[in-house]
């Protein structure tokens, strides 16, 4: 037996070499003007890409299938996308609005939990007109979703939601016909807080998986080729056009993205895509020399925020060994009130350090759960060597053993969120 044997090996090859084709292009996208001709910036943009081609079939074939749903975690330590808070687990299904399904299992102590059901992807899902649709898993309207604090759960944690059909259950959202995935979000907070368990069921699922055809083959292959397209082609260009054009233009600079009005104190609204996803966003590009630190100065907001740093392609930095993010109850608040960070190559020995890993350029995205507006945010960039006269005399400093605490700390944390 050899190739042409079947009349399915000429689609299915010609799709597999397109899917090659697709890969190459993308290859060369890792050197845009953005992304600094360094060393460790380019093998970031190559690493980048591989995450996301380890992923693609996943999101393509193996969980898309809607009458067999299967919630998948598209980002993680090794997998970076789409601007992701190194504080929150991602996670999807693929549904349709014709089926009804169960998630049960235990909620968590995340500090901020959300399930949506999302509806047909849209340039509008983001609160304004986008000249393109931003690629899968995004890109989707929000049409329903419920927070942690409206879930209703036993005394152990555990719990059932509904998802379409007629209303049952202690838990349930209704979908649409164009309903298309669901979305579900933990953002963390303490690194004592403990991930959420969840499984997914159709309701009347009684026989196996159907094994895939050579069109659903061919389908998945198209998908995933243009999947790991995109996420070199879209990023970071999506999130400048959202911004306005502004951003790598402008470095060290405060940007608010998502907002469609002013409230009385004059401070962006939100869209109602955002009060779904419940947060108020943010975010800018830096660029630093070697000598140079960027402070991010702001009053306690009193709030659930996160500072998540990434890279070009708005992808987190590392946050399994590196303190690339921070949250309140990891934060130390200056004596005045005031919430000082340090973004630097090199530990400054100051608390709330912010490691950009010796990266020159970058971004740093900020979110304000729960709330309408984002805080003002303050940068300032100065040099190293006159940090301590920039900070204020009374703001924290740590030991190295106090700084290796908090690296063991993250370290084993984030391993229990994603159960490594």
């Amino acid at each position: 037996m050899a190739y042409g044997d079947s009349p399915f090996d000429k689609p299915m090859f010609a799709e597999w070499s397109h899917f090659c084709d697709q890969l190459k292009a993308a290859g060369k996208l890792v050197f845009k003007d953005v992304n600094p001709p360094n060393a460790e910036q380019r093998v970031d943009g190559f690493r980048y890409l591989m995450g996301n081609l380890s992923q693609a079939y996943e999101l393509a074939l193996e969980t898309k299938n809607t009458k067999y749903p299967g919630i998948y975690t598209f980002c993680s330590p090794t997998r970076k996308l789409g601007g992701d808070n190194a504080d929150c687990v991602y996670m999807q299904a693929w549904v349709d609005g014709s089926s009804v399904y169960k998630i049960s299992g235990k909620k968590g102590t995340a500090r901020f939990w959300n399930i949506a059901v999302q509806g047909p992807r849209s340039p509008t899902a983001y609160g304004e007109k986008m000249k393109r649709i931003l690629h899968d898993p995004f890109g989707d309207v929000p049409e329903q979703n419920i927070f942690g604090h409206q879930l209703k759960t036993n005394w152990d944690g555990t719990f059932e939601l509904f998802i379409g059909g007629e209303k049952q259950g202690q838990n349930w959202l209704p979908t649409t016909p164009g309903t298309r995935k669901l979305f579900l979000r933990q953002y963390f907070d303490s690194w004592d807080e403990r991930s959420a368990e969840y499984r997914i069921e159709r309701i009347g699922m009684t026989d196996p998986r159907p094994i895939p055809t050579p069109e659903e083959m061919i389908e998945a292959m198209k998908w995933a080729g243009e999947f790991v397209y995109n996420v070199v082609d879209f990023w970071p260009d999506w999130g400048l056009e959202r911004a306005g054009g502004e951003g790598h233009d402008k470095p060290n600079q405060m940007i608010i993205t998502d907002k469609t009005g002013t409230t009385a104190s004059g401070k962006a609204t939100l869209p109602d895509s955002d009060r779904r996803r419940g947060r108020a966003i943010g975010g800018m590009w830096w660029k630093l020399a070697g000598d140079e630190a960027l402070i991010l100065e702001f009053p306690d907001p009193k709030t659930f925020w996160m500072i998540t740093c990434m890279g070009v392609f708005s992808n987190s930095m590392d946050y399994l060994y590196r303190p690339i993010s921070y949250t309140p109850s990891r934060t130390t608040v200056d004596p005045d009130g005031k919430v000082r960070l340090v973004l630097t190559k090199n530990d400054p020995g100051y608390h709330n350090w912010i490691d950009n890993q010796g990266y020159t350029d970058g971004q740093l995205t900020f979110r304000n759960i729960l709330a309408e507006e984002l805080m003002d945010i303050t940068p300032k960039v100065v040099k190293v060597a006159a940090l301590a006269s920039a900070m204020h005399a009374g703001s924290r400093k740590v030991t190295p053993e106090e700084r290796t605490g908090q690296m063991m700390a993250r370290f084993d944390a984030i391993n229990r969120r994603y159960r490594l």
